[in-house]
């Protein structure tokens, strides 16, 4: 078995929560931060924000492509401008998703 002697120990240093330079009001405002933080990644990484963002720029480029459709495209689609009524309804669930993120945004959680 290896002898861990010349280690130090992990309590002496500087960085460990159980080193005698860190009072409870240190840890407790580091975990303060960083829930702060967490609260802040949520709200930014909301589904609906990706998925009504996403929405939104794939309906604006589909609504242009079905305006510059020519005789041709529609002809195909036996006289529906397919790319024009799916980019607006791709446009409109978009902004649904972006609406329902400001009108009820995400809750932040309760306090300790």
């Amino acid at each position: 078995m290896p002898d861990h002697s010349d280690h130090p120990d992990r309590s002496n240093h500087p960085d460990h929560p159980d080193h005698p330079g860190y009072s409870e009001r240190d840890v407790q405002r580091e975990v303060t931060e960083l829930e702060g933080k967490s609260e802040t990644a949520a709200r930014l990484f909301d589904i609906r924000r990706i998925i009504g963002g996403l929405f939104v720029i794939y309906g604006v480029i589909v609504t242009i492509v079905g305006l510059t459709d020519d005789d041709a495209a529609i002809d195909k689609a036996e006289g529906v401008n397919i790319n024009l009524w799916t980019g607006l309804g791709m446009l409109l669930l978009g902004l649904f998703f972006l609406a329902w993120l400001k009108l009820r945004p995400t809750a932040p959680p309760p306090p300790p």
